[in-house]
């Protein structure tokens, strides 16, 4: 089973269970999207407690060693994403689509050749909006191995061996890497507002 969840931080952090988790989180730049994260965490796991999480290798953030649950979470702008799990390790990316300075450069530094080709057959008004899709692919499959930015270099999204499903919502683009095929869709989207989502993952017994 998996469930994707999409909220906003600007809300997530509104929402009164913030409150009790604020001195935990860390100060400066990341105080808001790890606040939303953890809030989003618990609201889709409620009535369940949030389990005590540790942190892999390379930093990827995990439930402790016997909990039934994997999950991974991405932001972007005042967006963040959730992408949980029963069947194994999951890797979510969000980006929104904006312009990047130098996106092209960059493409020709990470992508690989099919990710080129898959570009370059784009129309020239669209590339963009494709170089943020091969981008979340590549980050998704990346965040699902527990691996570090710099290795997205070495990642081809388009290979066949990775189970990945990617999806544009409005300005948003998104991609999941899961253990198991699984196919993100619109319908397959809990979207969370103050008071939680629309529903929770069924915890396996």
């Amino acid at each position: 089973m998996y469930q994707f969840v999409l909220g906003k931080i600007s809300t997530l952090c509104a929402d009164p269970l913030a409150s009790t988790l604020a001195d935990r989180a860390p100060q400066g730049a990341r105080n808001a999207s790890w606040l939303a994260g953890r809030t989003l965490l618990a609201r889709t796991l409620s009535p369940h407690p949030l389990p005590d999480i540790i942190y892999g290798e390379q930093g990827k953030p995990a439930f402790a060693k016997g909990d039934p649950l994997w999950f991974n979470l991405s932001h972007s702008g005042d967006d963040i994403a959730l992408l949980m799990s029963d069947e194994g390790e999951v890797g979510c990316d969000i980006e929104v689509i904006r312009p990047r300075k130098n996106w092209q450069a960059l493409a020709n530094a990470v992508f690989s050749m099919t990710e080129h080709d898959e570009l370059e057959r784009e129309a020239p008004e669209e590339r963009l909006s494709a170089f943020w899709r091969i981008w979340t692919r590549k980050e998704a499959i990346v965040k699902q191995r527990g691996g570090s930015a710099w290795q997205i270099v070495s990642i081809d999204s388009t290979a066949q061996t990775h189970a990945v499903s990617q999806l544009q919502v409005g300005s948003l683009s998104l991609a999941v890497c899961t253990s198991t095929p699984y196919t993100l869709t619109n319908e397959s989207i809990i979207h969370v507002g103050t008071f939680g989502a629309e529903k929770s993952l069924t915890r396996p017994e």
